[in-house]
């Protein structure tokens, strides 16, 4: 958790003196992204909101994103994150938007993905997707790695 906190103060630092906002999506992390962003002194500054879309049911209600609006898409994929990061984005009218999507573990998910997998994307004035096999059924450790390699993404960019 300290190298979290440690990713997310260079990432408040830098959106604090950009004086930008940020909204997140996440999945397989379970909140350690938002957490570790509201953890910092002032995250209302920067901070407009997140959600844990966790299942079909969170991504069709806390996404507005219908089964029919999934069609091309699975989750746990490249394209299903970066449509995650750019519908925060547009939602809550911010500069950038975070997402993650994988599988924690210990098992894999209905999609054939190891535990470990991650997927995860920025969308704001600079935009990246990438994907993460921690190569570890460990689930907390994976949660931990997906939230920390999200951070890390985000703060290349701003730093870009």
């Amino acid at each position: 958790m300290k190298e979290l906190v440690g990713i997310a103060q260079q990432v408040a630092a830098q959106l604090m003196a950009r004086k930008q906002t940020i909204a997140v999506a996440e999945s397989s992390a379970g909140g350690l992204i938002s957490a570790s962003l509201l953890a910092m002194p002032g995250a209302s500054a920067y901070y407009l909101g997140g959600a844990v879309v966790y299942t079909r049911d969170a991504r069709r209600v806390l996404m507005d994103i219908s089964d029919e609006g999934m069609k091309g898409f699975r989750s746990s994929s490249e394209p299903y994150a970066k449509l995650l990061a750019e519908q925060m984005r547009s939602r809550f009218g911010c500069d950038w938007g975070l997402s993650e999507t994988g599988a924690a573990g210990p098992t894999g998910n209905r999609y054939g993905d190891a535990a470990g997998h991650s997927c995860m994307a920025v969308a704001g004035p600079a935009s990246e997707v990438m994907t993460l096999e921690t190569d570890s059924n460990d689930r907390f450790a994976n949660m931990q790695v997906f939230a920390a390699t999200a951070l890390k993404l985000l703060l290349r960019k701003l730093e870009g």
